[in-house]
């Protein structure tokens, strides 16, 4: 449908002074802060998880060394979206003049929404990180006690939901440091941003930039800000919907990533039946994860 005079009319009155309502200000792109992007070519892509060895054994003397395999133990896919949006002018409305006043404004109104979208999709995997309707390449959600693997099950989230406090986040950096790989092996894995929704943004900071220990009249230091841990702070997003859930990037390589098959575009024509003028404008891309790992968390409490 066709933007009209009828949809503009205070448009066409003299004493009109000011419009408002298209040009709010926008958050930045708070996406990038949290997931590594990738080109793709194709409709959707694939990466899997390659299990590596277990410990070596001991050789007797005068026996044959031990041999192990290594296999494929999941895949984690990404299917490209297309994510578009449109509006158009009418012919009469261009001629009075209007196309000059408000084309401008609705084209940037389109491209706020297109962000907006972008900003929701991604925050979307870490939203529904602990509903099992969401599972990854492993068959459980993001954030799961039960990883599966060839060595058992690990976990990358708190034993004891909790909120975010000293002893909480010290708790996850410690999980975190203990990960292991498909086959048990100890990984150097290391927490390296939390990522916090608004309402978590003032505790996030005392935790993360006082010299003491937040809430106490001892002369204790901030072991977090002393020894260096979270190296990359904290970024708010605003997207996050949980207001008491917290998460930490980890410094392991493919966790969270976003794929763009193709960046955004914007197109203009004409219709010749109508004589409307139509603006679009599409993209495509996918947010998700391969490896839970690249990723810690707890629901609050």
């Amino acid at each position: 449908m066709a933007i009209s005079r009828a949809q503009l009319v205070k448009e066409l009155e003299p004493g009109l002074n000011a419009l408002f309502g298209l040009e709010y200000r926008q958050y930045a792109n708070e996406a990038a802060e949290i997931f590594d992007t990738e080109s793709s070519d194709r409709a959707f892509e694939e990466e899997v998880m390659l299990s590596g060895f277990g410990n070596a054994s001991v050789k007797p003397e005068g026996q044959g060394v031990s041999f192990d395999d290594a296999q494929e133990t999941f895949t984690a896919r990404y299917t490209n979206e297309t994510i578009a949006l449109a509006f158009a002018i009418t012919e009469e409305a261009i001629e009075d003049n209007l196309y000059d006043r408000l084309a401008s404004r609705y084209t940037k109104a389109l491209a706020r929404s297109m962000a907006s979208t972008k900003q929701i999709k991604g925050a979307a995997v870490l939203n529904n990180a602990f509903n099992a309707n969401f599972a990854g390449g492993d068959g459980v959600s993001l954030l799961n006690a039960a990883h599966p693997t060839l060595s058992g099950n690990f976990s990358n989230t708190l034993a004891v939901a909790a909120d975010l406090n000293e002893t909480s986040l010290e708790q996850s950096l410690i999980d975190i440091s203990a990960f292991t790989d498909e086959r048990g092996l100890k990984i150097a894995a290391r927490g390296m941003k939390m990522i916090i929704p608004p309402q978590l943004q003032f505790t996030a900071d005392r935790l993360m930039k006082s010299e003491g220990r937040v809430g106490t009249a001892d002369n204790d230091i901030n072991a977090i800000k002393n020894m260096g841990m979270v190296s990359e702070g904290y970024t708010v997003n605003h997207y996050l919907t949980d207001p008491d859930a917290f998460f930490i990037k980890t410094d392991v390589p493919n966790g969270l990533k976003h794929f763009n098959r193709s960046p955004i575009k914007t197109t203009m024509e004409g219709d010749f039946d109508t004589g409307n003028v139509r603006y679009k404008a599409r993209e495509r891309y996918v947010f998700g994860f391969s490896d839970p790992r690249g990723v810690f968390g707890s629901p609050g409490a």
